[in-house]
């Protein structure tokens, strides 16, 4: 629990929100339902184990905090409740309610046990890349996807680093329960491009094709888009991505529509799949772009829109 004044609003409140929702009671030493209301908040921070934060504000100490909460939503009495989320007041209540009903309010703000194990877990997993422990990270991300299995972001990474550290057929495994999504979760259908390509370049039965054998079709013929799709999922399949971008680019500059947009398409998969997590920011900022993505980004609105 944190005491909210006008020197920490912005740190404890705003920017605490952006990683935790923060329910903040406004009350006054004279409300006697508000020393009712206390010690039930305080229980229910305990019992919710960090999935969400507890802050006070004393109304006749910091009015304007207050007052303004007050006229945004209506409400001319406390004890007053205001869940804050990303930054922003998103919802609240008025009165000592019972408990049950307080539960039923932070339900509807505050991640479940599993989901919010899992973010732990996912979390955990982007320091163990940032340190270089890839074993650490993928074991967190296999534990997050395990904890919370409907946790897209958490699969979409484990996934992701399998393939990165080509482990093939676990990728695949940890894909199945999700293969269905591919076209309504286009992360999702990235990672199914990229799974083609890599089954495309090392196939089961008969001879895999070569980037040798893909450029001599191109050098032969530049209008040759079919070889130059299978020289880009070669690429893709190294892991060259810019080089595979580039090769696509090729594509679409000539015929921007082929084969139902699949160059497109595909270049769309490679973003998706080499951004990196984009950290959180504080309300009103715009977190930084990767710029390796932001340049291909616009070259390729360039040539679309061209």
């Amino acid at each position: 629990m944190i005491d909210i004044t006008l020197e920490n609003f912005q740190t404890e409140l705003i920017d605490g929100s952006m990683t935790t929702p923060v329910l903040l009671d406004i009350w006054a030493e004279w409300c006697g339902p508000c020393k009712q209301l206390g010690p039930v908040l305080e229980k229910l921070e305990l019992e919710y184990a960090g999935r969400f934060t507890l802050a006070k504000l004393d109304a006749d100490k910091v009015p304007q905090i207050s007052q303004q909460l007050s006229q945004m939503f209506g409400v001319r009495s406390i004890p007053f409740c205001v869940i804050f989320k990303d930054g922003q007041p998103v919802d609240g209540f008025v009165g000592a309610i019972p408990a049950d009903q307080i539960r039923s309010f932070l339900d509807k703000h505050v991640p479940g046990a599993d989901e919010a194990a899992a973010t732990e877990q996912e979390e955990a997993a982007q320091e163990a890349l940032a340190e270089g422990d890839t074993e650490g990270a993928l074991e967190r991300l296999q534990h997050a996807v395990a904890t919370d299995p409907a946790n897209d972001d958490a699969r979409f990474d484990y996934i992701k680093l399998l393939l990165q550290e080509g482990r093939l057929d676990d990728a695949k495994v940890a894909f199945a329960p999700v293969i269905a999504k591919t076209s309504l979760v286009r992360r999702f259908d990235a990672l199914q491009r990229w799974m083609d390509a890599i089954d495309f370049a090392a196939p089961a039965t008969g001879t895999a094709p070569t980037l040798a054998g893909a450029e001599a079709r191109i050098a032969a013929n530049k209008r040759d888009f079919e070889a130059r799709f299978d020289r880009a999922r070669l690429l893709m399949s190294a892991q060259r991505w810019t080089e595979a971008m580039d090769e696509l680019l090729d594509i679409l500059m000539r015929d921007k529509g082929w084969n139902d947009e699949l160059a497109r398409k595909t270049y769309i998969a490679i973003l998706d799949i080499i951004e990196p997590p984009k950290p959180k920011v504080a309300d009103g900022q715009i977190p930084p772009d990767d710029p390796t993505v932001a340049s291909y980004r616009r070259r390729l609105s360039s040539v679309v829109l061209s």
